[in-house]
């Protein structure tokens, strides 16, 4: 520093300087909480200006996304992108971890314009497992998937003895679980069907045990007809670079396409809910019958005959693309062995909506957004997402606004801890739908304790009060009863309320108890419980369960302990 001529002060900054070629982050802003998250990026040397290869690598427990991408040589026919999960650990690729692998893959697809042909998926231990549950819950986004000392499923990994635990032994327990079917991919394999998987991994790994690969092997093995298989001799856990940057691996993934959607004329497409994974191809999963169980179409098309044929398990209402048929083509589907569907199509990008009521299919309507559908479908954990705002109530008494207060900060520095995110935190009288519109809302509190609880949730069936929580014709008394639920906001057609609510002070430190930004957990749309629920387990739970498409309390959907 010079001051009048004079040298004050001088001090050396070190910056390093990089190659326009060597792997680099890029920050982006996250739509998940508008926080600043970052991707890294190993580019493809030379460049070239023809469409290339993609690759989206997801890292394992503890690993940086830009350590993921060091960890590959650069390839001359792609570029290689490594989300980060939110944190080093973050959500197991699940959750809010899918959501940025999602967000980082649409990114990377704008910015490299890759070959969309050409689109992988890789990952290593917890990123084996994030490719796992990628590949099986977005099929038709990669042409190969690849998969190293990974793990399927967290149930299994978690378990003793590696083993997915046996469905629970109550209703209230089975539907708590039917909350994170989603998580589990042993039940998704079907949809590999179109994918070249390549299995990698140490034959003496003691972190992530080969029989997970084994496993999964076994399978597919049944089925997959496009498979490779190799087990690394004296291979640990981790074994240097190779571990991912597996020569043989990219050229597995070199001799794969992703074949267009006119090339597939038969549909296996399975999904545990139409609000994570409700699109394949030339059909969407709009609604179930029962939300969070297994949906699965089997569909074959024959375009010269115009016929569509199959079967449909737990599908209320989907969407039928029929762009390959042409305009005015006269088109019959028949589904389940029922009463055969007629129709003519209307135009080259022609598309139905199908519903089956009372064993009959017939074509609806696109269903409203007000319903639920791919846009808007629970569960609790759905209304973490659209920059949520979390509101505590300042209209309780001072015990009980302290806990509001404390709560939503708690909740928040969670949320910083576990995502690297950030939330905006108000009082209640600070809110206004205008100002927040567009965002999703997390109300703390009651009906008696935080204002904007009338606001947002006119009409809905689950009223908690001080003494008393209601659900349609269902009445509790108590000041230690506790509550989660979601609830659509009516003048959106896409954002939700999450509401954290007790009774009385009791029921307050019942909902503080619960981890629900832990990764895969699973929670339904609605629970109900009282304060002994942390000793006494799923016993203390009054009822628990989903809405129904119109957003009302539906007994198809719902457990109730009396």
């Amino acid at each position: 520093m010079i001051y009048k001529g004079k040298l004050i002060d001088e001090k050396k900054i070190m910056i390093d300087a990089v190659e326009a070629t060597d792997k680099y982050s890029q920050t982006f802003i996250s739509n998940i909480d508008g926080s600043l998250q970052y991707y890294a990026v190993t580019p493809q040397t030379p460049a070239s200006l023809n469409p290339s290869a993609l690759f989206l690598s997801v890292h394992g427990a503890g690993v940086e996304a830009i350590g993921q991408a060091r960890a590959y040589r650069q390839k001359d026919w792609g570029a290689l992108v490594a989300a980060t999960n939110r944190r080093p650990r973050g959500f197991n690729w699940e959750d809010w971890g899918r959501l940025d692998a999602l967000e980082v893959l649409a990114i990377a697809t704008e910015k490299f314009k890759p070959d969309p042909q050409r689109i992988y998926l890789t990952g290593h231990s917890m990123g084996g497992h994030g490719t796992w549950f990628l590949g099986a819950t977005y099929p038709d986004k990669w042409a190969a998937i690849a998969p190293c000392a990974g793990y399927p499923t967290l149930k299994g990994y978690g378990s003793a003895d590696g083993l997915i635990p046996e469905t629970g032994t109550s209703s209230m327990e089975q539907i708590l679980l039917r909350a994170s079917n989603q998580s589990d991919v042993p039940k998704l394999a079907n949809n590999y069907k179109p994918l070249g998987i390549y299995i990698f991994h140490g034959d003496s790994d003691r972190t992530v045990s080969v029989n997970y690969a084994r496993q999964m092997r076994k399978q597919l093995a049944d089925f997959h007809t496009d498979l490779s298989y190799y087990e690394y001799p004296g291979g640990e856990h981790w074994f240097g670079d190779k571990s991912v940057d597996w020569e043989p691996l990219f050229n597995f993934f070199k001799w794969h396409t992703l074949a267009a959607d006119s090339s597939f004329d038969i549909i296996d497409f399975t999904t545990a809910s139409p609000g994570i994974s409700s699109s394949y191809r030339w059909i969407s999963v709009e609604q179930q019958f029962y939300p969070l169980q297994y949906s699965r179409l089997q569909l074959k098309r024959n375009r010269n005959a115009k016929t569509i044929t199959g079967t449909t398990e737990n599908v209320k209402v989907f969407k039928l693309k029929l762009d390959q048929f042409g305009a005015n083509a006269h088109i019959r589907i028949t589904l389940d062995s029922l009463e055969a569907i007629e129709y003519i199509t209307q135009g080259i990008n022609d598309s139905i909506f199908l519903a089956k009521k009372n064993s009959l299919w017939t074509m609806v309507n696109k269903p409203d957004l007000s319903e639920k559908g791919p846009h808007r479908y629970g569960t609790f954990k759905e209304p973490f997402n659209h920059r949520m705002v979390f509101v505590y109530g300042t209209k309780g008494n001072a015990a009980e606004n302290k806990w509001s207060f404390d709560k939503a900060r708690f909740d928040a520095e969670t949320w910083y801890y576990r995502g690297n995110g950030a939330v905006d935190i108000i009082a209640d009288k600070e809110y206004s739908q205008e100002k927040y519109a567009g965002r999703n809302i997390i109300i703390y509190g009651n009906s008696n304790t935080n204002s904007i609880y009338s606001q947002l949730l006119i009409n809905c069936p689950l009223k908690i009060e001080r003494n008393k929580i209601t659900a349609g014709s269902e009445v509790w008394e108590g000041d230690d009863l506790g509550a989660y639920f979601v609830w659509p906001i009516k003048s959106s057609a896409f954002n939700s309320v999450g509401v954290i609510g007790g009774t009385g002070l009791k029921g307050m430190q019942a909902v503080s108890a619960n981890q629900y930004f832990a990764g895969a957990s699973g929670f339904p749309d609605f629970m109900i419980y009282k304060l002994d629920m942390i000793q006494s387990g799923a016993n203390a739970i009054k009822m628990a369960g989903f809405f129904d498409n119109n957003w009302r309390l539906s007994a198809d959907n719902v457990v109730i302990n009396k």
